[in-house]
């Protein structure tokens, strides 16, 4: 079978002969992938950028965001069959750290984990792959045309349910729908921004997104169809959009651009509680008013973290959120992406990013 490939730290990519994976164990699962989103690890894994190969060798199949269908199960396997639509997880544990062990290798402490497409597992760019039913969640049907965003919002997901969680924990009028009429914004949109702020708004927040395109670009027109409100950060600029348009209880961070993370601090509101999920790629320094935004965060009770990837748990509220955005606007989350591409025309969607369009995927069959 085919598979797209990469020599890591190398501006080396390419379409490779793989053999055809095969069950060896009672509970795995065999799947023919349907497609694979496209993001900037992969853009910056095909540029020569941080990634991975498998021990002992020097190519790596790439993606992680995949959808697809069952093809085959072992014997141990009782509640999924072929014809079952689902996507599998993406980090695989260290097995020696306490989350670890408990199945959460999205917060695993020794940094020993493994990803597949991305740090020591071949991915999902590939006509079949097979791994364990544990890693398995079911994506129904009717849901196949956005199965294949279940990986991306899974990440938006758990930063969100974090926030939720740690409200819980600290605000005496905590309640399950905290998020109700609060005002959220969310800085990027790209696609875990505009999902991120399609979480936010099923919980009730009020949404506002925060971005460079231009008004009616499809970024904003896709916010605006879910309520959420754009802001042009060309005209209002971060360090000031406090004075602008106010503060906010919940800021969602999706940019991985420092200085902007460092000025939306000044949007954060008293117990506000702010997420940061963009990693930023080399730059150079940059200088902060250190002690002014120690003394806002200290005297206005505000929480600042960051997360990154997600489990089986969240990957399982992506799908749920997906059918009940499906229902709420008829459709709409499927129009997040502008752009599919047969698998062997992967380098338009990895080597030139449209800002025009939003998300891009590989079709690997239909």
């Amino acid at each position: 079978m085919e598979a797209i490939a990469i020599s890591p730290r190398e501006k080396v990519s390419r379409i490779v002969e793989r053999p055809e994976p095969e069950i060896r164990s009672a509970d795995e699962i065999k799947i023919s992938v349907i497609e694979v989103g496209v993001c900037a690890t992969d853009r910056e894994e095909v540029l020569g950028g941080k990634a991975l190969a498998p021990k002992g060798v020097n190519e790596l199949v790439i993606g992680h965001e995949m959808f697809g269908v069952v093809a085959d199960t072992g014997d141990g396997v009782r509640h999924i069959k072929p014809g079952d639509y689902g996507v599998f997880t993406v980090r695989r544990g260290c097995s020696r750290c306490a989350p670890c062990r408990m199945e959460r290798p999205d917060m695993c402490r020794t940094g020993e984990y493994s990803e597949r497409g991305i740090r020591g597992m071949d991915g999902f760019q590939t006509g079949f792959v097979v791994d364990s039913e544990k890693y398995f969640v079911p994506v129904p049907g009717d849901l196949s045309g956005t199965g294949v965003l279940t990986e991306p919002l899974s990440v938006a997901e758990k930063a969100i349910s974090e926030c939720l969680r740690l409200q819980s924990i600290r605000l005496p009028e905590y309640s399950p729908d905290w998020l109700a009429g609060k005002r959220c914004l969310v800085a990027g949109l790209g696609p875990i921004g505009l999902l991120a702020a399609l979480v936010l708004t099923l919980r009730g927040g009020a949404v506002c997104g925060l971005d460079i395109v231009e008004p009616g670009s499809p970024k904003t027109e896709w916010l605006s169809t879910i309520g959420g409100k754009y802001i042009d950060g060309k005209i209002c600029r971060p360090e000031n959009i406090d004075e602008y348009v106010g503060e906010f209880d919940l800021v969602f961070e999706a940019t991985g651009i420092p200085s902007l993370g460092f000025e939306l601090i000044d949007a954060l509101g008293i117990n506000g509680i702010y997420v940061l999920t963009g990693i930023p790629g080399d730059e150079h320094a940059i200088h902060i008013p250190g002690s002014e935004l120690m003394r806002k965060i200290v005297l206005r009770n505000q929480i600042i973290f960051g997360s990154v990837n997600a489990s089986r748990e969240h990957f399982q509220m992506a799908v749920q959120d997906l059918g009940e955005a499906d229902r709420r606007w008829n459709g709409h989350a499927a129009r997040l992406i502008t752009g599919r591409y047969h698998f062997q025309n992967y380098l338009e969607p990895l080597m030139n990013q449209d800002a025009e369009k939003i998300k891009s995927v590989i079709e690997w069959t239909q």
